[in-house]
């Protein structure tokens, strides 16, 4: 008999066919007994009757326990009252292996008992859903920059020096070579194949040894850095609402069921999809001091700003011009005023935050070379990305999307440790 997916049972509705997965829930009701197969694609109600199989099938009811491993096999009948509409009328079932005493039962867990079991929470609705979620983002993130021209441009995990500041580095021994340390961006490794190729990407873990505790961060998470070679600072924002609006119609046409499982609101989301705010920083400070923030025009935003900037906005917001103080060293300044700089970060709706920080880049030699002696950055370990300025310089901008944090948003959660399948914080390394 032919195995099939749950995902494609429609197309055998009237047919015999094998499912093989794990065993959801059961329930028992006289000469009937019923059971939820998931199998990875989707969930769907199997009956088992006294008339239809045999004896020992039937008796399985008092050995098959939640997560037990199995295959039925049955008659696919539509039933619009069933999960997913259809059922099974299942004839024959095969033990693979009887879970026993399985820990986490369908009812409410403590969030670090679910931490701690988070190789066996991953096989709840609500994880399965965000998981899926996650994997559509990851890939409407790639499908957007493959059709606008980026060529995929694996960066360096281990490197020899700091992309984003000394004191979130996490160091690791290497070889007779001295120290290495884990990378915090590939940001800087792409502006080299831009020179190569126009536009470039990459897709991968970073690390940032930053002792914050909130819901929004993790010490390992996967981001999406994007550089564009004769891209300036307005251009660079289109491109980056043109890839997050994306991004939420993909979620919304291919992850209906996945947000209807994490009872998102996708109304919100749907308002999202409509053309983004910007707002300078300076404007920004003068909107957060109306509301009673004390934020000066040199501070960076904390998420109870992030959180007032948009709350009455239906859209992400761009915040752009930055005073030079509180940016990176290699970011453009505004040719109309040197105290600026020529970056943006987008903030989300719904007091998600931050999901994007992105910048024209500094293309003049002389110009970027002033700004690292001043910073003290040991010239040396960064003349090749000196040399980027010596050699066919262009004017390019880039910026860099936090998987997780778009993926916390977009599937409405709370925490941002269930977007990502082991989360590791200041707290948490195991499992």
């Amino acid at each position: 008999m032919q195995s099939v997916l749950v995902k494609d049972v429609q197309s055998y509705n009237g047919q015999e066919v094998s499912l093989r997965g794990w065993v959801y829930n059961l329930r028992s009701s006289g000469k009937i007994w019923f059971l939820l197969l998931r199998d990875g694609t989707g969930l769907i109600q199997g009956i088992v009757s006294r008339n239809d199989v045999t004896e020992e099938v039937f008796n399985q009811k008092d050995n098959l326990t939640q997560e037990s491993a199995i295959r039925i096999s049955g008659l696919i009948h539509e039933d619009k009252r069933a999960p997913g509409g259809y059922e099974i009328i299942i004839k024959e079932l095969h033990v693979y292996q009887v879970a026993k005493d399985y820990p986490i039962a369908l009812k409410e867990h403590g969030a670090e008992f679910l931490m701690d079991n988070r190789h066996l929470w991953l096989r709840s609705r609500k994880q399965w859903a965000l998981l899926r979620i996650r994997h559509t983002v990851y890939y409407a993130i790639t499908q957007y920059l493959n059709e606008n021209n980026f060529i995929r441009f694996d960066s360096p995990i281990l490197t020899p020096n700091a992309c984003e500041g000394t004191t979130t580095l996490f160091e690791v021994p290497y070889f007779d070579l001295g120290k290495a340390y884990l990378s915090q961006s590939g940001q800087l490794y792409l502006e080299t194949g831009i020179m190569s190729l126009g536009r470039v990407y990459d897709f991968g873990p970073v690390f940032r040894a930053e002792k914050s505790k909130t819901r929004k961060h993790l010490t390992e998470f996967w981001m999406m850095d994007a550089e564009a070679a004769f891209v300036e600072h307005e251009e660079n924002m289109r491109i980056q609402e043109g890839l997050i609006r994306f991004v939420i119609r993909k979620a919304l046409t291919e992850c209906k069921a996945e947000l209807e499982i994490l009872e998102r609101n996708v109304e919100q989301l749907e308002k999202a999809d409509a053309p983004f705010k910007i707002m300078t920083h300076r404007e920004a400070v003068e909107y957060l001091r109306s509301k009673g923030s004390s934020m000066t025009e040199t501070e960076d935003l904390g998420a109870q700003d992030e959180s007032l900037l948009t709350e009455s906005s239906d859209v992400p917001i761009f915040i752009e011009k930055w005073p030079k103080e509180i940016k990176a060293f290699y970011m453009k300044r505004d040719p109309q005023n040197p105290d600026i700089v020529l970056g943006d970060d987008l903030i989300a709706p719904e007091g998600y935050g931050e999901i994007i920080g992105g910048s024209q880049r500094e293309d003049d030699y002389d110009l970027l070379l002033q700004r690292m002696i001043g910073e003290k950055m040991p010239l040396a370990e960064y003349q090749w990305f000196l040399d980027l300025r010596k050699y066919g310089s262009v004017p390019h901008s880039g910026f860099g999307v936090g998987l997780e944090r778009l993926v916390t948003w977009i599937a409405g959660v709370p925490h941002i440790r269930e977007t990502i399948p082991f989360p590791r914080t200041i707290y948490r390394l195991r499992p």
